[in-house]
């Protein structure tokens, strides 16, 4: 593997947040807390059925990314490391095509003749190109209708979150700090846009680039709100997400590792050891700022702003003020993933398979299921009513609220 894996692997040494990231479960360590108890006599306020389940490959493994599926066009995109890639339809589950033709095993056990295929950034689809990155530094563009390879591009470092598609350009980060613009036909380099020097120690992820509006944000691995010119990559301006500060490594680990999150004008984003901001997106304006110190990524509805901090609480914001609307520790230190949204519901997964929704209003548990025994990392996805969640050895499960 190259350098960028290794640099933000398991670190047992650190810190729970740190180690829970990492996949590295382990309460039994000095100064881990145990995850919070489910209640043993819960009963459900919402029904919550599942439509269908299925499996892509072997999911993330023990890469430590966050990789999940995609939902557009009423069809699910997913890939796994072990070469993996497959495109469900996404109201009945049916396969409709999938691809194995560089399936290995992730560590050295089998083939390692096809190790460009390490799937781990996306995949993105829009119109009928897929862009997906690889552990390896590769990018592929495919056919979404069958998953023909239409181009491929090779990078300097690995690519461990989903590319932005915009304006004929494939927008991608890699692991060591740089972001590049491919052409969308071709797979040739536009520009490449370095943001310096990446700390010596950061949480395992990227947040996905975020692309809107002739303008490309994300957050950097040293706790800033960045926005370049989608056209050439040149930086237009950048907001902290944290001080920065700090005796220690640790103390002033920043890492904004969520997706950044647009509402209309507005973008929000948040980072470890930081700060919850809104910034206005034409005029760079802060609008407010609140700490909250989280690892994954947001979700707006309605007049809220939800996020799970670094203890695996979950949060309700005023999203016009950033002010608490509600606080939930029932699922404290169960390494919760991002939150996403379903009608009234703020859905999350938890690191033994289960996933929980909580109303909006008020936080409370209104439902429970059990997808499988592995930790889900990635954000669910919402998309025609159906909530979409991906554990880490790739069972994918799709669920609906109301019916029998």
């Amino acid at each position: 593997m190259k350098a960028g894996f290794t640099k933000r692997a398991c670190a047992v040494t650190l810190m729970a947040s740190v180690v829970a990231l990492a996949g590295c479960h382990s309460w039994k360590k000095e100064n881990i807390h145990p995850p919070t108890p489910l209640e043993k006599h819960f009963t459900a306020t919402v029904h919550v059925t599942r439509v269908w389940k299925t499996r892509v490959g072997k999911g993330a493994e023990v890469s430590g990314i966050r990789l999940g599926p995609t939902v557009v066009d009423g069809v699910l995109y997913a890939a796994s490391t072990d070469g993996t890639i497959a495109a469900y339809n996404a109201a009945t589950g049916k396969k409709l095509w999938s691809d194995h033709s560089r399936q290995h095993a992730l560590f050295g056990w089998g083939h390692k003749k096809y190790k460009d295929s390490y799937y781990a950034g996306g995949p993105s689809v829009s119109g009928n190109l897929l862009a997906i990155g690889t552990l390896d530094g590769h990018v592929y563009g495919m056919d979404a209708k069958d998953g023909k390879q239409l181009w491929s591009a090779e990078l300097p470092s690995e690519v461990i979150s989903a590319p932005a598609i915009s304006n004929g350009l494939v927008i991608v980060r890699t692991q060591d700090g740089r972001l590049y613009a491919l052409d969308a036909t071709s797979g040739d380099r536009r520009w490449v846009y370095d943001q310096g020097s990446v700390p010596s120690l950061s949480l395992r992820g990227n947040g996905k680039v975020l692309a809107a509006n002739g303008v490309v944000f994300y957050g950097s691995d040293d706790g800033k709100l960045v926005a370049l010119r989608e056209d050439n990559g040149e930086k237009l301006w950048e907001q902290p997400l944290a001080s920065g500060e700090g005796r220690t490594d640790i103390e002033r680990l920043d890492d904004a590792d969520g997706n950044i999150t647009i509402d209309g004008n507005t973008l929000y984003a948040a980072a470890y050891h930081g700060n919850l901001v809104a910034v206005d997106g034409p005029s760079a304006r802060p609008l407010w700022s609140r700490p909250f110190s989280t690892y994954t990524s947001l979700a707006v509805s309605g007049n809220a702003v939800f996020g799970v901090d670094d203890t695996a609480q979950v949060w309700a914001f005023d999203k016009s003020s950033g002010s608490d609307i509600w606080k939930d520790s029932k699922l404290r230190y169960r390494w919760l993933s991002a939150p996403a949204v379903q009608g009234d519901y703020v859905v999350v997964g938890d690191m033994y398979g289960y996933v929980h929704w909580l109303q909006t209003g008020d936080g409370a548990l209104a439902a429970r299921e059990r997808l499988s025994k592995k930790a889900i990392r990635a954000q669910p996805v919402v998309a025609d009513g159906l909530v979409y969640v991906e554990d880490v050895e790739g069972h994918i499960g799709a669920y609906r609220l109301g019916g029998h």
